[in-house]
């Protein structure tokens, strides 16, 4: 279990994130299109785990936003954008934005923040994921985490970027 803060109140998480080095855990999220989606289906990319409670929320919004801007950039490398939100709302806040580098999925239906130990078991976010970066190299091994201690504050951008050189 790992401890962030909502405010500068602890809420406590299911469990603790992958370690670097370790095989990413499988994972089937949703997709716009009600489609379970698999770790499996993004092939030989990198991959960006973006992880926020919502997408409802101004530090979720902004952090999407700069996500979907440095993605145009990176080369072999899918930024995928993944909270508990309805895919319909994530398909909507990414048209009315207009994010078209960013693979917005739905936890809603999976164990993805249990097996990730993302899940908000106590205080007002409860059931939610708190915010976090995976990165994971082209045969899904983790290189790269980041718990945010905050939920509010937006995450290290240029930390988790630098990894992707």
């Amino acid at each position: 279990m790992a401890t962030v803060t909502l405010g500068g109140n602890p809420i406590n998480t299911s469990g603790n994130l992958p370690s670097v080095g370790d095989n990413a855990p499988g994972f089937e999220l949703v997709n716009g299109k009600l489609d379970n989606v698999s770790l499996q289906d993004f092939g030989n990319k990198r991959k960006v785990l973006s992880i926020v409670p919502s997408l409802d929320t101004p530090t979720c919004a902004v952090s999407t936003r700069i996500f979907n801007e440095k993605a145009a950039s990176l080369d072999n490398t899918v930024v995928l954008v993944i909270s508990a939100d309805l895919p319909f709302a994530q398909a909507r806040f990414c048209e009315a934005e207009g994010l078209e580098n960013v693979v917005p999925l739905s936890s809603f239906r999976s164990d993805f923040a249990t097996d990730y130990g993302i899940s908000i078991i106590d205080g007002v976010l409860k059931g939610l994921t708190t915010r976090a970066i995976v990165i994971l190299d082209q045969q899904d091994k983790v290189v790269y985490t980041q718990l945010v201690g905050e939920i509010a504050d937006e995450p290290d951008y240029d930390s988790a970027l630098a990894i992707l050189g």
